[in-house]
């Protein structure tokens, strides 16, 4: 149906341009509309509530400026206090930089999970989503949660006013990782970059242990293989992925931007990154569509001299840890990243 042309004299009523899921909606002037009830979403399989694991959580705003929160998880059967300092795990949840919060239902029962079962201090933080906020905006907001971290370890150490108490009592600062699914992936590959760059991102009191990628939400305009053998009806896709990168890439940008192909002219190049770039663990389920993308990022981190493990895991797809979080492949997953948390 066409749209009713306009009285003489008046302007065209604003219309859709990008319909994102249902979630997102830009207009054709600018504005976005959007939704955030995600209790459709919700996970399939049991999900754990927090009566059933011994873990405490809570909410702390890390950037006053923007009005930006985290989840911190502590379990309470790891001996926490002086006595026993955990790992630092800070988490960014995936959503293609458009989507979702860290209080989705799936991301808050993987967030205990890992809390319980590695053990460690969970951070899951969420940041500024695009249209309204196009990147770089979400890989700020990562390095703004990475400041606050390390404004809490030195004001620990002082046992300074202000200190939040969990960090003080239990958190290892010299064992922190960076972590995160799809999009979140991706921001942990910008930290670690970051990091690694003369002049980049200073952390010290902070060490940055290592880096937890999961299915990397990473792009590029030549499609790949399995970008190109994926259905056209899969709603975990290149369409939707491909829409999301025009919703949060710079206007103008298109997908061999930096943003999304870490190998794209103007990218860092991994040879120039130093020691500060960390052991980096990449998880790549066989079945995604970005599974060629992330086997010729982990090959070129291996190139570059840099440390990395690729996890494969056959018959999974992007997110699987989201849309199943108590499966038994998510069980492995837990058990993966014990392994290199624990050994790093």
């Amino acid at each position: 149906m066409s749209s009713p042309t306009p009285a003489p004299g008046t302007a065209a009523a604003p219309h859709v341009v990008e319909d994102c899921l249902g979630f997102v909606q830009l207009l054709s002037d600018g504005t976005v509309r959007r939704s955030t009830d995600y209790s459709m979403l919700r996970p399939t399989g049991r999900v754990p509530s927090d009566s059933d694991l011994p873990v405490q959580w809570k909410d702390v705003v890390y950037d006053d400026t923007h009005g930006l929160r985290l989840r911190m998880y502590r379990p309470t059967n790891a001996g926490v206090g002086k006595k026993k300092k955990l790992p630092v795990l800070v988490y960014f949840h995936g959503g293609g930089f458009c989507l979702l919060s860290f209080e989705m239902t799936s991301f808050h029962a993987g967030a205990l999970r890992l809390a319980t079962e590695l053990p460690a201090l969970v951070l899951s933080a969420d940041y500024r989503l695009a249209p309204e906020h196009r990147l770089p905006a979400a890989l700020d907001d990562a390095g703004s949660v990475f400041s606050w971290l390390r404004a809490q370890a030195t004001s620990s150490s002082a046992a300074a006013a202000g200190a939040d108490p969990w960090l003080a009592e239990s958190a290892d600062f010299a064992r922190v990782f960076v972590s995160g699914g799809s999009a979140g992936g991706n921001m942990s590959h910008h930290v670690a970059v970051r990091h690694g760059s003369e002049g980049g991102l200073v952390l010290a009191p902070l060490r940055l242990a290592g880096c937890v990628m999961l299915w990397p939400y990473f792009g590029g305009e030549e499609p790949t293989p399995s970008e190109a053998a994926c259905p056209a009806d899969q709603v975990m896709g290149p369409a939707l992925f491909d829409q999301m990168w025009r919703l949060s890439l710079p206007a103008g940008a298109n997908k061999d931007h930096p943003f999304a192909n870490p190998f794209a002219p103007g990218s860092v190049p991994l040879s120039d990154l130093g020691v500060a770039f960390p052991p980096v663990l990449v998880v790549d389920p066989d079945q995604d569509p970005l599974h060629d993308r992330v086997v010729d990022y982990v090959a070129r981190l291996k190139a570059a001299g840099k440390a990395v493990e690729l996890v494969v895991f056959a018959g999974q797809g992007h997110g699987f840890f989201a849309t199943e979080p108590c499966g038994e492949a998510s069980d492995e997953l837990i058990r993966v990243i014990r392994r290199f948390v624990h050994g790093a």
